[in-house]
């Protein structure tokens, strides 16, 4: 599976835009800097959404109305996240080629992402509360997801 994927890493790494940012002292540390910001907002609304879910935040006000109010700052920081995250792997893709945390990142980031927008998302939106037992499923399966995902990607840089 891997070895399909060699001329994908490889054509990154040659980029302009990965020569660019490997040459540069400053460009890595600034977009991971943004990738970071935009990594913490996006837990940030997640987990505000998982508390009151649960019941344990912003009890007065409807899951549905949480849900779209956080839906921009999720998907924006998402965005964000997602072209930072491409610049930074453009800048070493051949040491990502073989490093375990990165993979696992791309599967739970994959995941998590069709996880938040065709089952999480349309689930909290919906005027229909899910039940107690439902939705402790969605906030367990959302946290894993979300914090593998960061979990994975600061484990990268120690691979």
């Amino acid at each position: 599976m891997m070895q399909a994927l060699l001329p994908f890493f490889k054509w990154c790494d040659g980029s302009a835009a990965g020569q660019a940012i490997r040459d540069s002292r400053v460009l890595f540390p600034i977009i991971e800097s943004f990738h970071l910001f935009a990594l913490t907002v996006l837990l940030g609304t997640v987990i505000v959404m998982n508390l009151r879910l649960l019941g344990a935040a912003l009890r007065q006000q409807p899951v549905a109305q949480v849900a779209r109010t956080l839906s921009p700052l999720t998907f924006w920081s998402m965005i964000v996240m997602l072209v930072t995250g491409f610049l930074l792997f453009a800048s070493e893709a051949m040491k990502c080629y073989e490093n375990p945390p990165f993979l696992f990142k791309m599967v739970a980031l994959f995941v998590a992402i069709i996880f938040q927008y065709a089952v999480f998302g349309p689930m909290a939106r919906s005027e229909n509360a899910p039940g107690p037992g439902r939705a402790k499923t969605m906030v367990a399966a959302s946290l894993i997801l979300w914090f593998g995902v960061a979990i994975s990607g600061r484990a990268i840089g120690f691979y």
